[in-house]
């Protein structure tokens, strides 16, 4: 299996364009509003991976005057979806592992045209799902703590809150698997 080399930005770039051409405006917008506010994405950041794309040819580019102002608008190429469906396929580590990361790949998921390879991928987050390690939010540096040693009400919460994301995620890829069935 391949390890992935994209980060959620240049993820993204890819996914939302497989879906539409967009301008840099639109697109930052898109990426927002799937990671939320918290994960804030600079127009520096998003111009270096369109320039680095346009580049390798994952992605095209146009340019309209609208207003009299000149309007880059973005386009996916087929190396850029073939580049997309790769990494997606090769989903590993903190992509499948970390919960913000996995909702990008989750996202884009469906671009994956065979069923089997999209199913792959569900079966590697399942399985890690699995692991016991998953309930175990904190650690005291040695290993994971156990969450019913954890007194503070608030902590509590959210780890219940987790629990119940890690059963609700199970039992729908247990159900889009067909497993059990």
């Amino acid at each position: 299996m391949m390890v992935n080399m994209m980060n959620t930005i240049e993820l993204m770039t890819l996914g939302f364009l497989s879906e539409e051409p967009l301008c840099g405006y639109r697109l930052r917008k898109k990426m927002e509003q799937l990671q939320g506010y918290m994960q804030a994405v600079s127009d520096g950041t998003l111009h270096t991976v369109t320039n680095r794309f346009v580049k390798a040819g994952y992605i095209g580019e146009t340019f309209t005057v609208v207003n009299g102002r000149r309007l880059r608008e973005f386009h996916l190429e087929p190396a850029g979806r073939e580049k997309l469906i790769e990494e997606l396929k090769g989903t590993s580590g903190y992509m499948l592992t970390n919960i913000t990361k996995w909702a990008v790949v989750m996202s884009f998921l469906s671009v994956i045209p065979d069923e089997e390879d999209r199913r792959a991928v569900l079966r590697r987050r399942l399985d890690l799902l699995a692991e016991a390690d998953v309930r175990c939010l904190y650690s005291d540096g040695e290993g994971p703590i156990d969450n019913d040693d954890v007194a503070d009400k608030y902590r509590r919460a959210i780890i219940m809150v987790h629990d119940a994301e890690i059963n609700a995620e199970r039992a729908w890829l247990t159900r889009e698997l067909g497993i059990g069935e």
